[in-house]
């Protein structure tokens, strides 16, 4: 394969470039309004109203691979011996977790055959909460319908990432500002900063070859957490550089939208707003029974059960002070869950509605000529 031209190199920086110049825009904006999650939820919101406009938004690949290990590293630096002695209570809600999981997906896809016509694996795919890779990958092995599968899922994260934390907010269950987002830059720390990097980056590539869920994210948050958790690191990213990661993924989640045409949005826009609403009762439903009976707070069960991408929710979880360490077992839980589960599902689906096809074809035949041997 030739290497790009270098007209296409210098469009790629500029596309690039002008995301990254609404990503800022709209991040810095909502952030100094004091918005919950603003930088994220206000660089997500511009770039993706700028997509649906025509714009070319993208980020390259290789730079979301680089947020991710430092969203992970940010998550793991608040990360206290406190945080980690409250896995105790982890059990009972990943069992709710699971629950909710299943409510989400199996009504989530009753909802989309019955109301809106589609068929089941579709409706299922476009339901299933989490695992956004893997969802495509099947609903493009199994002729599924892509197109509504990409968007209900891609507009269920933007309004989770968008909506949550203003839904959050108004009811008093987070502070309406920003919480403070790294440390200082002290030029006395950067010996114990190179370590937490490279320690991190070393974990968070071993995972990813390994393909572990999530692996480049998870791999440095659980690197990170268990230096500072342990006690052997203090050292956080300076604070500009979590803005910029968040600004930066804010960047990411809303280029999903390029190259999308708005009739075509607006086709799908029903299915899937009705969908996230049948979603987030869910969510609303099991989080509720779970504080019922666990002292946790309602915020960090909400974003814990949130059918939303991992990394946005975990960006989320670090910009409203939630625990990160009870939110990331939760979204590993899901990712492993669904991961194991989907396939035997969509297929068992799949063997289903092939029996009643290949019935109506023997039924249409004719029968066979008899013979003198047979009665």
């Amino acid at each position: 394969m030739p290497p790009p031209s270098l007209f296409t190199r210098i469009s790629g920086f500029r596309n690039v470039a002008e995301t990254l110049a609404f990503a800022a825009a709209g991040g810095l904006t909502f952030g100094l309004m004091g918005m919950p999650a603003g930088y994220l939820s206000g660089s997500i919101l511009v770039v993706a109203i700028a997509a649906l406009a025509g714009r070319p938004m993208w980020i390259p690949p290789r730079t979301v691979q680089v947020l991710q290990v430092l969203i992970g590293i940010s998550l793991g630096a608040v990360v206290t011996p406190e945080t980690l002695r409250g896995i105790a209570t982890y059990p009972l809600s990943i069992v709710v977790l699971i629950a909710a999981s299943i409510a989400i997906s199996v009504a989530g896809t009753a909802y989309l055959r019955v109301v809106h016509g589609w068929d089941t694996v579709t409706a299922y795919l476009a339901a299933v909460p989490g695992g956004l890779s893997q969802v495509m990958a099947m609903a493009i092995d199994l002729k599924a319908d892509v197109r509504a599968v990409a968007i209900v899922q891609t507009i269920r994260i933007v309004i989770i990432a968008v909506g949550f934390p203003a839904l959050l907010a108004g009811l008093g269950l987070v502070g309406h500002t920003e919480r403070r987002l790294g440390g200082s830059f002290d030029p006395s720390q950067l010996g114990e900063l190179a370590i937490l990097v490279a320690a991190s980056t070393v974990m968070a590539i071993v995972a990813y070859r390994v393909r572990f869920p999530g692996g480049l994210l998870f791999g440095s948050m659980l690197t990170s957490a268990a230096l500072h958790g342990s006690g052997l690191l203090h050292v956080e990213l300076p604070w500009w550089v979590v803005l910029l990661v968040m600004i930066g993924f804010g960047a990411v989640g809303g280029s999903r939208f390029a190259n999308t045409p708005v009739r075509m949005l607006l086709h799908y826009v029903g299915a899937a707003f009705g969908s996230f609403a049948v979603a987030i009762l869910m969510t609303v439903l099991f989080a509720g029974a779970l504080v019922q009976f666990v002292t946790l707070p309602l915020a960090d069960v909400m974003i814990a059960y949130a059918p939303g991408a991992v990394d946005a929710m975990l960006l989320l979880a670090l910009a409203l002070n939630l625990d990160p360490v009870y939110v990331g077992a939760h979204h590993l839980t899901r990712i492993f869950f669904v991961l194991l589960t989907m396939p035997w599902v969509v297929r068992r689906h799949v063997r289903a509605a092939i029996k009643p096809d290949a019935a109506a074809r023997d039924s249409a035949k004719p029968p066979p000529p008899q013979t003198p041997f047979q009665d």
